[in-house]
């Protein structure tokens, strides 16, 4: 697993506790955030995956 992958998947995770989080106190705002901050986790880990597969096949 590269750095790229790591920080995606924990950008990830902090992006879904604050979701829940907004959910849970019914905050609409850091709801949205959550979501933004989960999906930009999510492409940033998909990068460090590409990466990788780059790397393997190199």
């Amino acid at each position: 697993m590269n750095k790229e992958q790591v920080k995606g998947r924990v950008e990830e995770a902090k992006g879904k506790v604050k979701e829940v989080t907004g959910k849970i106190l019914d905050d609409a705002g850091m709801e949205l955030e959550g979501n933004a901050q989960k999906n930009v986790g999510k492409a940033r880990a998909g990068i460090g995956d590409l990466k990788s597969d780059i790397k393997k096949h190199s």
